[in-house]
């Protein structure tokens, strides 16, 4: 099956407009990935790197902030309008993961920034990562974890409390293994890691926005021993272009 990529314009067309910044971390939290980003990736200084699924630009703001030569790359051009506003001089380009406008062997890095959990069939994305990077080159992704009990209720088609509100018909959680696989064979030396303790400061259904402050504490608390890393909300995959 592949990405409806009307459904993902409109929708975050429809954002960019209504909302000042589609923002869905506090600012802590938006480091603390980019944290997780330079230690899995490893980057050098003024490395080249591309943020894919950008959406309104804070994750490529913060990796000029911390000397990397970054692009922003998003598929909605209301995204890239807000990132471009935002941030005048950060360069951000529409475009798509299955079809990125950078040469063969070009890139340091790719971060795909919580972009797989929107393509049903990620192996295009995958391609194109790996043709993008340069030998010895890294992605990192971060995304839902299907194995956690809140993304798997709250975010999983299947479950019966499942919300479809602020989310596009496209995505669902991922399951680890099965992301591993896909980067793996295309070509990927593949690493998976896991993450809890991300402070949400927004979501879209307002029924359930009330809940964040006793969602993010209980999220740092009870998956925080490493025997339940499996389990936390966000898996970390990443790896290198041999």
């Amino acid at each position: 099956m592949q990405q409806d990529k009307n459904i993902e314009k409109d929708f975050f067309d429809f954002h960019a407009e209504k909302e000042a910044y589609y923002d869905a971390f506090y600012p802590e939290t938006n480091r603390m990935i980019i944290d997780r980003f330079e230690t899995l990736c490893r980057p050098p200084a003024g490395a080249l790197v591309a943020d894919i699924g950008c959406g309104s630009g804070v994750f490529t703001n913060i990796l000029r902030e911390r000397g990397y030569v970054s692009f922003g790359i998003d598929l909605s051009q209301g995204m890239v309008r807000s990132g471009k506003k935002r941030y005048p001089n950060v360069p951000f380009i529409a475009g798509d993961a299955e079809a990125l406008p950078f040469p063969d062997e070009s890139l340091d890095a790719v971060m795909l920034s919580a972009i797989v959990h929107h393509l049903p069939d990620p192996v295009g994305c995958a391609r194109e990562t790996h043709r993008v990077l340069k030998p010895g080159g890294r992605f990192f992704a971060f995304d839902p974890n299907r194995l956690n009990p809140a993304m798997y209720v709250y975010r999983d088609r299947t479950s019966p409390l499942y919300s479809p509100i602020g989310v596009t018909e496209n995505e669902r959680p991922v399951m680890p293994k099965e992301v591993a696989r896909v980067f793996e064979d295309v070509g990927f030396q593949v690493d998976t890691n896991f993450l809890s303790g991300l402070k949400f400061r927004y979501i879209a259904s307002s029924s359930v926005r009330w809940l964040l402050p006793a969602y993010n504490f209980v999220d740092d608390l009870v998956f925080r021993p490493p025997f339940l890393k499996w389990f936390r909300p966000f898996v970390l995959t990443s790896g290198r272009k041999p």
